[in-house]
């Protein structure tokens, strides 16, 4: 080989070893590339609530799924047979990286269910996370009774009354689950009257024609000592004209109002000295066309001095101690200028027949200037207007 040949050689060896080392400076720079890959591909994590295990959980406790480095791409929940649930999946309001899967229907008390979440990474590759966890059996469930009644018309005095056939222990709880909402605005507040008995009312009685909702979600809640809410129930009424009268014992006369206006002045007597009418505001509970009127009823024997036995007619009850306006002809001579009766208030027939006609469940009759003590708990279930606001707003479990 001549000594210029060699030289076309040895150049071009050169130039094929600097192409060698660009290239292992290009695959050097893929390397990194790659690197900032397989980072990107690390596997999703995922978190579940409740967590693995938990048991004796409320129906409604929130089912949760945390997704990092990676998206949710399904979720299940099934019953220990295998049951699917049907649910839906939204993301959460307060954090972008978590689910919130919520049934279509409540889960069911007592019972074992299996939650499963699927997320894939930037690869594509699925990680699959699961969890168990049981819901709490009660000891007895509840379900309250609740007045008004769905679809009735009531006066602006009559209150929501919810009844519990059994004491409530944590009252807070069951409080935070009702609610009410009205048509015109009110102020009302709930007091519980008693352990397994608790009230609505606003400050004064209601707006006249007044739609009223009571929404009791109750189902999952804890009411205490192993008792749990049966079902959710909602409840719709309306409060119709304001009929408000006042029945003055002193001036033995009962004034009827119909929406702020007198339309209606009688002559009345109201309890005598030994029978006084209550004082306060008495709600109407129910009418009557005709009544028996019986003393032993409430523990006074028929012929006991002072009992009695009576067909009456026209009675409006106003208090469930026995208090009613109704017709009582044989004390004609005695109304509007004596008190006679033995506790109720007494009108002719033909006026009486008139209050009658007028009434609905839920009128106001105020009572006063009675000798007689104050409406009390003593005389019924409704005794709610003669309890100052400050003290009724005293009785919620949330003041």
């Amino acid at each position: 080989m001549g000594s210029h040949q060699a030289k076309r050689m040895a150049a071009v060896l050169i130039v094929g070893a600097l192409a060698l080392l660009t290239g292992c400076s290009g695959s050097s720079s893929d390397g990194s590339g790659g690197a900032a890959a397989q980072e990107s591909s690390s596997p999703a994590r995922v978190a579940l609530t409740p967590a693995d295990g938990s048991v004796d959980l409320p129906p409604g406790t929130p089912v949760q799924v945390t997704v990092t480095d990676g998206d949710l791409r399904d979720v299940t929940v099934a019953a220990a047979d295998g049951m699917k649930v049907s649910g839906e999946v939204a993301p959460s309001a307060g954090d972008p990286a978590t689910s919130v899967w919520t049934p279509k229907s409540p889960l069911a008390y007592g019972t074992r269910y299996t939650l499963t979440a699927k997320a894939a990474n930037a690869t594509k590759d699925i990680a699959t996370v699961t969890s168990t966890f049981t819901t709490v059996t009660p000891r007895t469930v509840s379900t309250p009774s609740i007045g008004p009644l769905d679809g009735t018309t009531v006066g602006v005095g009559m209150p929501i009354r919810v009844f519990f056939d059994q004491p409530v222990t944590d009252k807070a709880a069951v409080e935070k689950h009702l609610t009410v909402k009205s048509s015109r605005s009110t102020d009302g507040t709930w007091n519980w009257l008693s352990d397994s008995e608790v009230h609505f009312r606003p400050s004064t009685y209601w707006p006249a024609q007044t739609d009223v909702t009571l929404s009791a979600a109750l189902f999952g809640v804890d009411f205490g000592d192993g008792i749990w809410g049966e079902k959710d129930r909602t409840v719709s009424f309306h409060v119709g004209a304001s009929h408000v009268s006042v029945a003055d014992a002193a001036a033995h006369t009962l004034t009827v109002k119909d929406g702020g206006t007198v339309v209606q002045t009688y002559p009345m007597s109201a309890g005598s000295s030994a029978n006084p009418t209550r004082n306060g505001a008495h709600v109407v509970l129910q009418s009557y066309r005709n009544i028996t009127m019986d003393s032993s009823t409430f523990g006074l024997a028929v012929d006991a001095p002072g009992g009695y036995r009576s067909d009456v007619e026209y009675a409006v009850r106003i208090s469930n101690n026995g208090e009613f306006v109704h017709a009582a002809p044989w004390s004609v001579g005695h109304q509007g200028s004596s008190n006679v009766s033995h506790g109720c208030v007494n009108l002719s027939t033909d006026r009486a027949a008139w209050f009658f006609g007028f009434s609905q469940p839920g009128d106001v009759v105020e009572v006063v200037n009675s000798i007689g003590p104050t409406l009390s708990r003593v005389d019924g279930d409704i005794y709610d207007w003669a309890i100052p606001w400050s003290q009724w707003t005293a009785g919620s479990a949330l003041s």
